[in-house]
C-alpha cells in the first residue's frame, strides 16, 4: 500500500460498510467485496497491492484462531469422518477438475492450470465463518462446513507447493514426496499447535491479571503460526489446532470478568481484520485485470467456468456423502436439500488469495512466469463471484431448504435451559437452608430472584428491592452465596450440553449471561 493514509482510509471504509451490513442484516463479507470493487473503479483511487506476507503473518492467524475457537468439541467429534473425507478427497477432486477445465478453456499451460486448481481447491474458513454467523443451520451442518474449511487447507497447501514446483522447475510431479510433505505439514502443524495450546493452558491457569490474559490471547495465534512456519510445517493447521483445543477449555481457564474482556477485545480485532481483508479482495481485482495481457481479455468467461466447476464437483461429492450420513443416522426419507445448502455454503476467500500471491514470479531458469497474472485474476474473480453470488443468496437458500432452525425452537431451548439452571440453584439453596448457617433474609432474597427467573426465564435476573433489615453484612453474604449458585448453574449448564440437551450456541449465550451477572456482583 502506498501510504499510511490509504491504510486508514481503508479501515474507515471497511468499518462503515460492515456496520451498515450488520444493521441491514446483509452478509458483511459480500457487501465489503462489492464496496471495495466499487471504490477501486473510481478515478484517482490509488493502486492497491496485497502483500502475501501481510495476509499470512498479520491477518490470517487471529481470524483462523477465532474461527477454530468457536468450534464445539461435541459436534466436531460427531462429524470428523465426513470432514476427513471432504478435507482430503474433495480437495483433490476439486483441484483435478478445475485444472482440467482451466487447461481446456483458458490459455493457461497445464502446469499453471494445475496451480490454479490447487489454489482454489479448498473452501475458506474466514469467509465460511463470517457468512455462517447469520444463519440458523443445524449444529452438525454448521460444524461440518466450518470444520471442513479449517482442516482442508493442509491438503490444499501441499497441492499448491507441488503444483508451483512443477510450474517453476518444469519437472514431473513426485507424488510420493507430496504425500510425505502432507504428513509433515499437517502432522507437524498439529503437534506444534497442540504444544502451544498446552503451554498457554498452563500459563493462563496461573494468571488472573486481565491485561496479561488479553495479551496472551492475542499473541497465541501468532505464536502457533510462526513456530509452525519456522519448523517448515503448516502454520494454518497449527493455528487451527491451538484454537480448537483452547476453545474447548476456555470456560475453565479464566474467570467471568476476564472472559468478558477477552470476548470484547477479540471481537473488535476480528471485526476490523475481517472488514479490511474482504474490502482488499474487491480493491485488488481491477489492478490485477489491468496487468493482464491482451490475449487474456476473456477472463470473465474463464472465471465463470471455474466457479461453476467448483460448485458442480462439490455437489457431486456432498450428495452421496450426505445420503450415507443420513442413512447411518436412521433417517427414513433422504433430505436432498442438505447437500444443496452445504454446497452453496462452500465459499472461497482469503486463503486462496494468499496461496495465489505466494506463487513465484520467476521460473528456475530466470524466465518470468507469463501465466501468473491470469492465475491471480482468476483466483480473485472466483473468490469475488463466490462471496457475492453465494454470499447474498445463501440465507434465502437456507430458508427455502427448510433445514434452518426456527427462531421459536432456539428460544424455547434457551428458556428451558434457563429454567433448569434456576432449579439447580434452588436445589443448592435448599441444601444451605437445611444447614441453618445463612440468614433468612438472604435466603428469601435469593429464592425470590430464582423464582422470578422460573416464572419468566427470558428476562434477566430480577433484583429484589432490599428490605429495611438488610444490612451490609447480609449483602456481602448474598453476593457470596449468589456466586456459589452461579457455580452450580454453570455446572448444570455443562451437564445439559454434555447430555445433548442444548446446542453449543445456547450454551455460550447462557454462559455469557452468567458471566455478566458474576461480573456485576464483583462490581458491587
Amino acid at each position: 500500500m502506498r501510504s499510511v493514509g490509504t491504510v486508514l482510509a481503508l479501515v474507515v471504509l471497511a468499518t462503515v460498510v460492515a456496520t451498515f451490513a450488520q444493521r441491514r442484516r446483509l452478509p458483511a463479507p459480500s457487501l465489503l467485496v462489492v464496496a471495495g470493487l466499487a471504490v477501486a473503479l473510481l478515478p484517482g483511487t490509488p493502486r492497491i497491492e496485497i502483500s502475501p506476507e501481510i495476509i499470512g503473518l498479520v491477518v490470517l492467524p487471529p481470524l483462523l484462531y477465532a474461527s477454530a475457537e468457536d468450534m464445539p468439541w461435541r459436534e466436531l467429534r460427531a462429524v470428523w469422518k465426513p470432514v476427513g473425507i471432504l478435507a482430503i478427497g474433495l480437495v483433490l477432486a476439486s483441484a483435478a477438475a478445475v485444472g482440467a477445465v482451466a487447461a481446456a478453456v483458458t490459455p493457461l499451460s497445464w502446469q499453471m492450470a494445475l496451480v490454479l486448481g490447487a489454489v482454489l481447491a479448498s473452501t475458506d474458513p474466514v469467509a465460511v465463518t463470517a457468512l455462517g454467523r447469520r444463519l440458523a443451520l443445524p449444529p452438525k451442518a454448521q460444524v461440518l462446513v466450518q470444520a471442513e474449511s479449517l482442516f482442508n487447507d493442509a491438503t490444499s497447501l501441499v497441492l499448491v507447493r507441488v503444483a508451483a514446483g512443477i510450474a517453476v522447475a518444469s519437472a514431473a510431479a513426485n507424488w510420493g514426496a507430496a504425500g510425505g510433505q502432507f504428513l509433515l505439514l499437517a502432522g507437524g502443524g498439529t503437534v506444534i499447535g497442540g504444544a502451544v495450546a498446552g503451554v498457554v493452558t498452563l500459563i493462563r491457569r496461573r494468571t488472573e491479571e486481565p491485561v496479561l490474559e488479553t495479551v496472551i490471547a492475542l499473541v497465541t495465534p501468532y505464536a502457533a503460526y510462526l513456530l509452525a512456519e519456522i519448523a517448515h510445517t503448516s502454520g494454518v493447521t497449527s493455528c487451527v489446532v491451538a484454537g480448537v483445543v483452547l476453545g474447548g477449555r476456555g470456560d475453565r481457564l479464566t474467570n467471568a470478568r476476564i472472559r468478558l474482556q477477552l470476548h470484547a477485545v477479540y471481537g473488535t480485532v476480528v471485526f476490523l481484520l475481517e472488514s479490511v481483508v474482504f474490502s482488499l479482495i474487491g480493491l485488488a481485482l481491477p489492478a490485477q485485470v489491468r496487468a493482464l495481457a491482451d490475449g487474456d481479455r476473456a477472463w470473465p468467461l474463464y472465471a465463470l467456468a471455474v466457479a461453476v466447476t467448483l460448485i458442480a464437483v462439490r455437489l457431486l461429492w456432498l450428495a452421496p456423502l450426505s445420503a450415507v450420513v443420513q442413512r447411518e443416522g436412521g433417517v427414513g426419507r433422504l433430505n436432498w436439500r442438505v447437500p444443496v445448502v452445504l454446497t452453496w455454503a462452500g465459499t472461497r476467500g482469503v486463503m486462496p488469495l494468499a496461496a495465489a500471491l505466494s506463487i513465484p514470479e520467476f521460473a528456475k531458469d530466470g524466465s518470468k512466469l507469463a501465466d501468473r497474472p491470469l492465475v491471480l485474476v482468476l483466483t480473485t474473480s472466483v473468490v469475488v463471484v463466490t462471496l457475492v453470488v453465494q454470499g447474498f443468496t445463501l440465507a434465502p437458500v437456507v430458508r427455502r431448504s427448510g433445514i434452518a432452525l426456527e427462531p421459536a425452537h432456539t428460544e424455547r431451548e434457551e428458556i428451558e435451559a434457563r429454567s433448569r439452571l434456576a432449579h439447580a440453584g434452588l436445589a443448592r439453596l435448599e441444601e444451605l437452608a437445611e444447614l441453618e448457617a445463612v440468614p433468612d433474609v438472604v435466603l428469601d432474597r435469593l429464592r425470590r430472584a430464582l423464582n422470578a427467573r422460573l416464572e419468566d426465564a427470558r428476562d434477566r435476573l430480577a433484583e429484589s428491592d432490599g428490605t429495611a433489615a438488610a444490612t451490609e453484612s447480609a449483602d456481602l453474604v448474598y453476593r457470596q452465596l449468589r456466586r456459589d449458585l452461579i457455580t452450580v448453574e454453570t455446572e448444570e449448564l455443562q451437564r445439559l450440553y454434555d447430555g445433548h440437551r442444548i446446542s453449543d450456541t445456547t450454551r455460550r449465550r447462557l454462559q455469557r449471561s452468567l458471566d455478566l451477572e458474576e461480573a456485576r456482583l464483583s462490581d458491587v
